[in-house]
């Protein structure tokens, strides 16, 4: 069977439209939650922290608060995108129509990527109205935002599969990703940490995420940028295996 564009370009623009439809809650709520983050951190507690890392505070902080947006709305963009059709019955619809795997995943992930970009855009822009920072690899940015949107919207997608309810969706994102945010170095130093804490805290997947954009933007980072890079790929690829898997059994979209 061919590749179905027009139905992928269905999916896609049908995903946007929501967030049209909804703008505050999409993208005015973030942007206003992270300029607070920059505000209270940034102007704040930077004036009494001069440098991390060799880079003055507050634009330390701006890579990290970066990942914490797009982690936080590529999962729930993509889980209530494809939670809403299973909640309304009209995932069958989807079901029967001619679109394989990679055609619905495209959809649905490439919209959820696309308003995290939009995002990261907005935060970036917003974020000079604070703080004046350097971005050293404008390529590697923009490509490690777009790869960590994907891997996270992969996630979003197969917990919108799992949940049976709005309750869930909400679980996994509040008690599990926030936490390992804030524990993954967006607002310190892992390097800072003692022994046991340093070598529990590279444990956390975030860490690698958070790091790995840091890089980009100072040129240095606690972690190296290839192995960040490469973490990102295996977890995007367990995603992709978990959702063809998914697809393949019929869990929680047939039965």
């Amino acid at each position: 069977m061919s590749f179905n564009l027009r139905g992928t370009w269905a999916i896609y623009r049908f995903e946007l439209a929501r967030t049209w439809r909804t703008l505050f809650q999409s993208i005015l709520t973030p942007v206003l939650t992270t300029s607070l983050y920059f505000i209270v951190f940034g102007g704040a507690i930077g004036q009494k922290i001069s440098t991390m890392g060799g880079v003055p505070y507050a634009a330390f902080i701006v890579p990290g608060l970066l990942m914490l947006t797009i982690l936080a709305e590529s999962t729930a963009n993509a889980s209530f995108g494809i939670y809403l059709p299973r909640f309304t019955g009209t995932v069958y619809e989807l079901l029967s129509a001619p679109l394989g795997v990679a055609e619905t995943l495209i959809g649905f992930v490439g919209a959820a990527v696309t308003k995290s970009v939009i995002l990261a855009v907005i935060i970036l822009i917003t974020a000079r109205l604070f703080v004046d920072y350097p971005v050293a690899h404008p390529f590697w940015a923009a490509f490690f935002i777009v790869l960590s949107a994907m891997a996270f919207s992969l996630l979003g997608f197969i917990l919108g599969c799992w949940a049976d309810g709005f309750e869930k969706l909400q679980v996994v994102p509040m008690l599990v990703l926030t936490p390992m945010t804030f524990l993954g170095g967006t607002f310190y130093s892992v390097a800072m940490l003692p022994e046991p804490w340093r070598t529990v805290t590279l444990f956390n997947p975030v860490v690698y995420l958070v790091n790995g954009l840091r890089w980009t933007f100072f040129g240095e980072a606690d972690v190296n940028f290839g192995v960040a890079t490469g973490i990102t790929f295996v977890f995007l690829a367990l995603c992709i295996g978990v959702i063809a898997l998914i697809f393949k059994t019929g869990w929680r979209l047939r039965t």
